[in-house]
């Protein structure tokens, strides 16, 4: 990466790590400082990150972290599930190669494997959120439709809501290993329609898919001082 896709990655991931407060102005100087680049990467990483939506500038033109409303989130992680509803139509009227059916049946069963665990480690719960990606990454790729893989991309850099982000905490409750067992019995589901070439029933699965990330949100702000701990980011959601 050159400098100004490292100091872009840099400032995302300390916004959504929590280090600054909702509102909170960020200064290119003192970005500049911290992240030991020119104001000129800076203020570009700012241009961009407003167009994804985690900052906001005021009326004066200055940057502020911006705040997230539960809707906003909620909105985001429904437009993902209609996004990729279409993804996973479109595969499944063009036909699942040889090699993506072998891809989509590794990352099942490793799904498998890892949520055999009870209860859930850490690396069980990290190893889960890989496949996950990798699964939805998968169809995605395989649809074949650029601009809906950027349109999911754009969507993705809000907080929250890429496939994984709304994954359950990794904690000891039993509701939490149960819904991602519900979560993977739904991608055994998903594979078995794409695979059938039944794209109106893939489809209705895609989009279901997202009722599980829309629950732990709302667990999630529940939750909310156990939830900081593993999620700093929730900082940034405001309300309930």
């Amino acid at each position: 990466m050159n400098l100004q896709e490292t100091v872009l990655m840099q400032l995302r991931d300390l916004i959504l790590r929590g280090e600054f407060a909702p509102g909170q102005r960020l200064a290119e100087q003192q970005l500049a400082e911290r992240l030991g680049a020119s104001r000129t990467p800076v203020r570009a990483a700012l241009v961009t990150l407003e167009q994804e939506g985690l900052v906001e500038a005021n009326e004066t033109g200055k940057y502020l972290v911006r705040q997230f409303t539960p809707r906003e989130v909620a909105d985001a992680i429904a437009v993902r599930g209609h996004l990729e509803g279409m993804a996973a139509r479109l595969v499944a009227e063009h036909g699942v190669s040889r090699q993506l059916q072998g891809d989509l049946e590794a990352c099942l069963a490793e799904g498998d494997r890892l949520l055999a665990s009870d209860p859930l480690d850490y690396d069980s719960y990290a190893g889960y959120a890989t496949m996950n990606d990798r699964f939805h990454a998968l169809i995605l790729e395989a649809s074949g439709n650029r601009a809906l893989q950027r349109a999911i991309a754009v969507n993705n850099a809000l907080p929250f809501a890429p496939a994984s982000a709304m994954l359950p905490m990794q904690s000891t409750l039993q509701q939490d290993r149960d819904w991602m067992l519900y979560a993977h019995r739904q991608h055994h589901m998903l594979f078995d329609a794409l695979r059938r070439g039944e794209g109106a029933r893939a489809q209705a699965l895609a989009v279901e898919h997202t009722e599980v990330a829309q629950m732990n949100l709302r667990l999630a702000l529940e939750r909310r001082s156990e939830t900081e701990r593993l999620m700093p980011a929730i900082r940034l959601v405001v309300g309930r």
